[in-house]
């Protein structure tokens, strides 16, 4: 089964942290990940309820820290992309979408909710493997942050058993680097690098890539390096 973590990036009101940990422990998740949250006291912790075992066993970690650590990052964002031109909020899926992607994983999952105010920052969101939003009406679009994370724990309650582990963190930036060098090779330009890495690391993180997959993708390019360097 997935291991799912629930991160929320600088939350902003106790309450919000507290209230979080009483709907994940309402379906099932007890993994609770902060980013440098707001001061947590008695607000925190009377929100919380019969969850504050949740609450107070809640990590901290830094952002790099969960793109190091975890094996697959969904990033969760009220505002998408209008075009596919502008990929930093696209493709994006919903709730029920996701269950479906991350249901065969084995390995884990980190789930990043944003701040209250602005939600996630593109330099966080750029590294995600996958951008989920939440269909709400366009008369008032804007979700209470426990309430997001409420959708998302009842969609993903009850997961099947995963059938494969996933690359590692490791294993992904390796092959990224690769590409970044790849590119260098067949004179990418420079002014399409940032973009054209943004995209490649879309379409790579939302495949679920295994460990002999990544190496099939390292091979192949440096079988085409072989034949750059060696041409007549």
């Amino acid at each position: 089964m997935p291991e799912i973590s629930i991160v929320l990036v600088e939350p902003l009101y106790e309450g919000n942290v507290g209230f979080t940990a009483r709907v994940m422990k309402n379906f099932g998740f007890t993994q609770l990940v902060l980013v440098n949250p707001c001061p947590l006291g008695d607000d925190a912790i009377m929100r919380a309820s019969h969850a504050r075992d949740v609450l107070e066993n809640a990590q901290r970690m830094t952002i790099e820290e969960i793109y190091r650590e975890f094996d697959f990052v969904i990033a969760t964002t009220g505002e998408v992309s209008k075009s596919v031109c502008t990929p930093m909020r696209m493709p994006y899926y919903s709730p029920a979408e996701v269950r479906e992607i991350v249901a065969d994983i084995d390995g884990s999952i980190a789930i990043l909710f944003g701040r209250e105010n602005w939600g996630l920052a593109n330099t966080e969101l750029a590294r995600a493997n996958l951008i989920c939003t939440i269909p709400t009406s366009k008369v008032y679009p804007i979700l209470n942050l426990s309430h997001a994370v409420g959708i998302l724990c009842y969609e993903l309650a009850n997961l099947p058993r995963g059938t494969y582990p996933l690359a590692g963190p490791i294993e992904m930036d390796s092959l990224y680097q690769h590409i970044e060098t790849f590119l260098d090779k067949i004179d990418h330009p420079d002014f399409k690098r940032e973009n054209t890495m943004l995209l490649i690391r879309r379409v790579l993180g939302r495949t679920k890539l295994t460990t002999r997959e990544v190496s099939t993708l390292h091979g192949l390019m440096r079988r085409t390096e072989w034949h750059l360097e060696n041409k007549e």
